[in-house]
């Protein structure tokens, strides 16, 4: 009988690895949430189309779908509308810190990551759900920075993983019209600026 122990340990490590990258994409957009002043939920970001708020409620609204979606295995239509419209109330931050914790928490269940999630797009495996709002949140990150007038340099191994995990997919971001179409990346342009270049940005 084969010895499965060292795929087990590799699996054990990149899962690990998966929700170590997650956690540090949630807190850093929690810290630009946090940071953002009174008057700037209404600023403009670099979605053309969101202020920081809607920003802030588009990726607040992505987290609150994550529980039933991995941890309840419901569908998109048995959900339904229960994450439209204004999800932040009078408290974004608070409403943040609730969505994103439970998100998490969600992701690091035992087995979860490993479950099928009905995502609108198909079955998938949770690992991959969490890779892509993780690369989701390192982006937006991004934007809400850019947003308060905040520090726009995103960590080195988010944008790593980031890039990785939009490489694959990026010519198709601009259909699902979350995206702009991507740009040219300049000759030796780093590593976030070939990130941002994929999602249409400018950095």
């Amino acid at each position: 009988m084969p010895d499965t122990r060292d795929g087990d340990a590799f699996a054990a490590a990149a899962a690990n690895g998966l929700l170590e990258r997650h956690a540090e994409a949630v807190r850093l957009f929690g810290e630009r949430v946090r940071a953002v002043g009174d008057g700037r939920w209404d600023a403009p970001t670099p979605c053309t189309e969101w202020t920081v708020r809607d920003l802030v409620n588009h990726v607040t609204g992505e987290q609150l779908w994550i529980p039933p979606m991995v941890t309840e295995g419901r569908t998109i239509e048995e959900v339904g509308d229960a994450f439209s419209g204004d999800v932040l109330g009078e408290d974004p931050v608070g409403a943040w810190e609730r969505a994103s914790g439970a998100a998490h928490a969600a992701f690091a269940a035992p087995g979860a990551l490993d479950r099928t999630v009905r995502l609108s797009y198909g079955p998938a495996l949770g690992r991959a759900y969490c890779a892509e709002l993780t690369a989701d949140c390192v982006v937006h990150a991004w934007d809400l920075s850019r947003g308060i007038g905040a520090d726009d340099r995103l960590p080195d191994g988010l944008v790593e993983f980031a890039l990785k995990e939009v490489m694959p997919y990026a010519d198709g971001l601009a259909a699902s019209g979350l995206f702009a179409a991507p740009l040219e990346v300049p000759a030796g342009a780093n590593a976030q600026t070939r990130l941002l270049a994929l999602v249409g940005r400018q950095g």
